[in-house]
């Protein structure tokens, strides 16, 4: 966990190190600093920041567009700031055109991120795995990546190009695509909602070769929850598991909630939640404690 004092390895040149490794890196999803405390905790090595679940947690809406830049980079640097691991954010479709996109990578650069997927939507965008999207047209697209890539400070920093054309024009265009955002720069290539496997196994071949690949293994999205075994022999670099977590917090206040409203009390709910030393803990009060001794307070 990250230091209140001190500066973990740097993430960046870290998270080019990883995915230059022989299995995919696996990136749990993150809406808070909390939950990116608890992927760091379960002893994960990189924390992707989810638009969607930043979406839920910020204002309890869909994920249809409706955060702005500034707040979504709001909270990857509040998620950066509580670990040690790189994290990776979502920065949606760069919030404008190519000269916003210049000011998005630089304000999540900005913000500690270690990377960055933009995607080819229309604004305001939808969820990828939402029905009803709309997508910019190619060259438009090849721009804002061009741009963003110049916009980068530090080479380190990764541009993760996503297109969403598979749902829109067909495969055949979102590979297209895929081919020309690399060309223009992009460090991976993220093909978002393959519907079957021999779709996924599609686009891991005929882009094998032309930049790294994400796979985002969207729960209950439309893409096949294939094996992490198979995702690896695809040959796919990056894994993004983006609402697990989202989901399963979910689940765990509603049942505590159903127990308060049942009995009056949380108290027959309490045994299977973190007790209140442990989760202090967990959050880091060891370490003011010691901080408070050091200097006083």
């Amino acid at each position: 966990m990250a230091d209140l004092l001190r500066s973990g390895p740097a993430p960046r040149a870290r998270l080019r190190e990883l995915l230059a490794g022989p299995r995919p890196v696996v990136a749990p999803g993150a809406y808070d600093a909390l939950s990116a405390r608890l992927v760091e905790q379960a002893g994960f090595d990189v924390v992707y920041m989810t638009g969607f679940g930043t979406t839920a947690s910020l204002i309890g809406r869909p994920d249809v567009g409706l955060l702005g830049g500034a707040e979504m980079v709001d909270n990857a640097r509040r998620i950066v700031a509580a670990v040690d691991v790189p994290v990776i954010a979502d920065a949606d479709t760069g919030y404008g055109n190519a000269i916003n996109v210049v000011r998005t990578v630089r304000s999540y650069e900005q913000a500690g991120v270690a990377g960055v997927h933009l995607e080819d939507q229309v604004m305001p965008k939808k969820c990828g795995h939402m029905s009803g999207k709309a997508v910019i047209g190619a060259d438009e697209m090849t721009g804002k990546i061009r741009a963003a890539v110049a916009a980068r400070h530090d080479p380190d920093f990764l541009v993760i190009a996503r297109t969403d054309a598979a749902a829109v024009e067909g495969l055949d265009a979102a590979l297209d695509r895929a081919r020309a955002y690399a060309d223009a720069g992009a460090d991976l290539l993220f093909v978002e909602a393959p519907t079957s496997e021999d779709d996924t196994a599609r686009v891991a071949r005929e882009l094998a070769g032309v930049a790294p690949l994400v796979f985002n293994w969207a729960e209950g999205g439309r893409t096949p929850p294939l094996p992490l075994d198979r995702i690896a022999e695809l040959g796919f670099a990056l894994v993004l598991f983006p609402i697990g977590t989202l989901l399963a917090a979910t689940a765990g206040i509603r049942a505590l909630l159903a127990t308060l409203a049942a009995d009056g009390t949380p108290a027959a709910a309490l045994p299977g939640v973190p007790s209140f030393d442990e989760f202090t803990d967990l959050i880091g009060l060891p370490e003011i404690r010691d901080l408070e001794e050091r200097f006083g307070s």
